[in-house]
């Protein structure tokens, strides 16, 4: 008899166990559920958009252009992941309450962690993907940009009679460092660690909140304050706090909300710099640890509310 009523225990007890396989399930069916929201279409339509406005500008400065391109192309890319990432997930748990599928989720048993942490991941996956689909299109027309302005500037260069070596290998220098490189990749990455992080801490609001748009208003509030923190710590902290309160102030505003800073490297991206490995490595990190900050605790304000 006592084998027989353990046995149902342990199998409650691994059936409530965290598993990679039930939140792979979760983030899959979020996604179906995301998916619903009519978001391919605007990732068509933005890359029409993309491409009628590359080839919109003109041709006779490829420098200026090539930057004008990234620099519309990853502020688009940034906006919409920053904007989706904000409203889907503000939407996932009422939207769940209210169908009552979250009830239905929880009571097979699902551990409230593997719920949250599959929501994440599916909206995460869908951004992912998105800014994937994005940066493909966006190499695709740089790489032609940089071909076509190149061949359109030489031509210039010969018509005036000023295609001389130097000439033609400072102006290729020019459209290589502004053209297709790895650098734009790396901007596309930085720009999902911000959103991811954004994405997070939405999340948390969400369970705190019953309130939709109390989340979506805090969650953009967040992120415009994780935006100017360096402007908040020079006109606020610099001229009246000493080196020690300057530090703790700093350190509270930073667990207030992201210091979304750290991974703004579109300008250099854009004015043509090398992005080093250790910046993307340092990025990757300061992600990482405000993810699982902000999903912890999540995890324990969840576990607590009552549904």
């Amino acid at each position: 008899m006592s084998t027989a009523s353990s046995s149902p225990a342990a199998v409650t007890t691994a059936r409530v166990s965290f598993s990679p396989w039930r939140v792979w399930t979760m983030a899959l069916a979020t996604m179906t559920q995301l998916m619903r929201m009519k978001i391919l279409p605007f990732l068509v339509l933005f890359c029409i958009l993309l491409v009628g406005v590359s080839f919109g500008f003109s041709a006779f400065n490829p420098e200026q252009q090539l930057s004008q391109l990234k620099t519309w192309s990853l502020g688009s890319l940034q906006l919409f992941s920053i904007v989706f990432g904000i409203v889907a997930t503000a939407l996932l748990l009422p939207k769940d309450i209210e169908d009552r599928t979250l009830y239905t989720i929880l009571s097979k048993p699902v551990p409230r962690f593997d719920y949250l942490l599959g929501k994440l991941c599916g909206v995460l996956l869908l951004i992912a993907s998105g800014l994937l689909i994005m940066d493909a299109m966006l190499s695709l027309i740089l790489w032609m940009q940089q071909h076509l302005l190149f061949d359109a500037a030489i031509a210039h260069l010969e018509a005036d009679k000023q295609a001389t070596p130097e000439a033609v290998a400072q102006l290729k220098a020019i459209v290589a460092r502004q053209g297709l490189t790895w650098n734009l990749h790396w901007a596309v990455f930085a720009i999902f660690l911000k959103a991811a992080v954004v994405t997070t801490l939405t999340l948390l609001i969400s369970c705190i909140s019953s309130s939709t748009l109390f989340t979506i208003v805090i969650a953009f509030c967040m992120t415009i304050i994780g935006h100017g923190q360096s402007l908040i710590r020079e006109f606020f902290f610099q001229p009246h706090l000493g080196a020690t309160a300057k530090r703790i102030a700093s350190l509270a505003l930073a667990s207030i909300a992201p210091d979304l800073a750290q991974f703004d490297i579109v300008d250099s991206v854009v004015n043509g710099e090398i992005v080093p490995l250790a910046a993307v490595y340092e990025m990757s990190g300061i992600a990482a640890m405000y993810i699982t900050v902000y999903l912890f605790v999540t995890h324990l304000v969840f576990a607590e509310k009552e549904l």
